[in-house]
């Protein structure tokens, strides 16, 4: 387990390997599901790139200089961190050039053009790389296409297919497998998810490798939605009006902060996406069985998935969500 990072050890080498060649790309794409660990990982190579004494052999950073202490501390000078801020669709410009009065002469392309104050790097690592707009992405194109000397910028997505192709084209993409179910199972008893190590197992088949999803799968009451959701989504007599408010009360009950809403709501989407993926791939002996309707199905939930993204109302869009997935069911086949 390399630095602490489970189950990406593969990826870790090919990086060793790199740095020994003395082959390290100026930009790279860290692409997989969420939950899985790839900021983990950029943050943790990143304080090997920036250490005075790293050792190269064990890729790890001395944890002694200057610089691994003020990395550590959250606030060393050559490091900038990027994400989307909350209710925001997408990455801002002014994350990148600075805000109307500063304009470039802040931001992280400001930043990362200057030279180093500590050692011989500058690191930028840009979250939520699948909300750029084509604005924000242009406003990195330059940067991407001369990238000061000692630069290296980590973007962190979740698929090649969700990238702008001006990123594409000047990233190396480097591609994170979900994690293996024993992995994800020790993580949830480390972060105190649960103390049950038979529930972190079930919890770890669930979710699919990613640590994010076994968190919600954790909550009891996301989870018991869940099961509701996909219980009623194949049913022709769907129970719209008492699901729906199950359901909202649900999202509601995460509080006001509107991401955390949109996420439960995410959740409950993905749940659905799932549910009608498998039964594409195994439609069983069902005789009712229609893939045309189960195509449809999954088309308006990945609709839904968009507005939600977009901010729609969610008390409205999950009503008119489930009442068309009711329609749909209650097609003659």
């Amino acid at each position: 387990m390399w630095q602490g990072v489970r189950g990406h050890d593969r990826i870790a080498e090919r990086f060793r390997q790199s740095l020994a060649c003395g082959r390290l790309a100026s930009t790279y794409l860290f692409v997989g599901p969420d939950g899985i660990g790839k900021r983990t990982f950029a943050e943790a190579l990143s304080a090997v790139l920036l250490c005075a004494n790293p050792d190269e052999v064990a890729l790890s950073p001395c944890g002694q200089c200057e610089s691994c202490k003020m990395f550590a501390a959250g606030n060393h000078p050559d490091v900038d961190r990027v994400a989307r801020p909350p209710g925001k669709r997408t990455l801002p410009i002014d994350l990148f050039l600075g805000d109307r009065e500063h304009r470039n002469k802040e931001g992280m392309c400001h930043n990362i053009a200057m030279r180093p104050l500590l050692g011989r790097r500058r690191v930028a690592i840009i979250e939520d790389a699948d909300w750029f707009s084509p604005e924000s992405a242009n406003c990195l194109l330059k940067t991407l296409e001369e990238p000061p000397r000692g630069a290296v910028i980590f973007l962190i997505g979740t698929s090649r297919s969700r990238q702008l192709p001006t990123i594409l084209s000047r990233s190396q993409i480097v591609r994170f497998n979900p994690l293996p179910n024993a992995d994800l199972a020790a993580l949830l008893i480390e972060q105190d998810l649960t103390t049950e190590s038979t529930t972190a197992e079930q919890l770890a088949a669930a979710a699919g490798g990613s640590l994010s999803k076994a968190s919600e799968f954790a909550d009891e009451q996301l989870r018991d939605a869940q099961q509701r959701l996909t219980t009623q989504l194949t049913s022709p007599n769907m129970d719209v009006p008492r699901l729906s408010s199950d359901l909202m009360d649900v999202i509601t009950s995460a509080g006001k902060d509107a991401e955390a809403r949109r996420q439960r709501f995410r959740t409950l989407l993905s749940s659905a996406i799932g549910k009608f993926s498998h039964q594409l791939r195994t439609p069983g002996q069902d005789s009712g069985y229609d893939p045309g309707v189960t195509l449809a199905a999954l088309d308006r939930c990945l609709e839904a998935e968009e507005q939600l993204s977009r901010n729609a109302n969610q008390s409205t869009l999950l009503e008119s969500w489930l009442d068309d997935l009711a329609e749909l069911q209650q097609r003659p086949t």
